[in-house]
């Protein structure tokens, strides 16, 4: 991706009690796949996707960063 890299900061995913359904495998598939060099998982009420979003994104070379809104 040509600078300056985007990165989005607010991605629920199926894991977000309140308003998320993608999983964390496909958007760790799709943030690598656009170039981008991390992403923010920011779920609502819980982390229950925290590990796979980290095993996931490190394998994939993301920086992963992890916003939990109560």
């Amino acid at each position: 991706m040509a600078e300056p890299r985007f990165i989005h900061l607010r991605v629920h995913s199926d894991y977000s009690m309140i308003d998320g359904l993608a999983k964390v495998g496909p958007l760790v598939k799709k943030v690598a796949a656009l170039g981008m060099p991390a992403f923010a998982i920011t779920d609502h009420t819980n982390m229950c996707g925290l590990v796979k979003f980290y095993g996931s994104a490190h394998g994939a070379g993301i920086c992963q960063k992890r916003i939990v809104r109560g």
